[in-house]
């Protein structure tokens, strides 16, 4: 059974098969369901459609919608879920997707195509969690090092948005290249259209940047570190 087969058992238990209904539950246009939906040109659901589902209908498993792995709900029973507007305060249970950061290919492809999932991860108690990915580089030594897994909520409006001093994932073009940084976010002298990215390792400078330049960008929540093997 393909993800859109299960999209439309979805469609089918909580929203008696009627897609706009469906939609209209989840918070998004009727078009983008129904382009995902089989006999269609059956796009994949992507990162936020897939957030936007599990934040709406809790009992949904997130591993049997993105790989088909049983059951469909974490629960029997409760066909509907009252619909509740997304919060950032700590859920006692969730499964938060490890990416393979490398095979997806940047942090905009990441989020607009939930694949190349390697694994999930649970740890009670955290604030609600988009996703997660491996990092590389030593720009935030000695708090996060290479391997570190961080865990992160992606920030739809950038702009307005920017929580000031905090962590964050981010993809930005910088002299002519699009890198992906794990970097503090601070308000720069250069005025309001630029941000100030700042390194824990006091050997990396700080860097001002166009915000404009920012392409995608994730508020880190909590990180993952493994000290051995065995």
């Amino acid at each position: 059974m393909s993800v859109n087969q299960r999209l439309e058992d979805l469609v089918k238990t909580f929203s008696d098969g009627v897609v706009s209904k469906f939609a209209k539950q989840i918070g998004v246009s009727h078009t983008s369901i129904a382009s995902m939906m089989p006999g269609s040109r059956e796009s994949k659901p992507g990162f936020e459609i897939i957030a936007k589902i599990t934040e709406t209908f809790p009992s949904v498993n997130i591993e049997w919608l993105i790989k088909g792995k049983d059951p469909m709900l974490k629960t029997p029973g409760n066909k509907l879920q009252d619909y509740t507007k997304p919060t950032d305060r700590r859920v006692d249970e969730q499964a938060i997707p490890l990416y393979d950061f490398e095979a997806a290919a940047g942090l905009t492809k990441l989020f607009s195509n939930a694949e190349n999932i390697l694994d999930f991860i649970r740890v009670p108690n955290l604030p609600k969690c988009d996703g997660a990915v491996h990092i590389s580089g030593d720009s935030m030594y000695p708090l996060l090092k290479s391997g570190d897994i961080v865990m992160y909520k992606q920030v739809q409006d950038i702009r307005n948005s920017i929580l000031w001093g905090e962590m964050y994932l981010l993809s930005a073009e910088i002299g002519g290249d699009l890198l992906t940084l794990v970097k503090y976010i601070q308000r720069s002298d250069e005025g309001n259209d630029y941000v100030k990215l700042v390194s824990q390792n006091q050997y990396h400078s700080p860097i001002d940047i166009p915000l404009k330049n920012i392409r995608a960008l994730a508020y880190i929540k909590a990180s993952i570190r493994i000290n051995s093997m065995a």
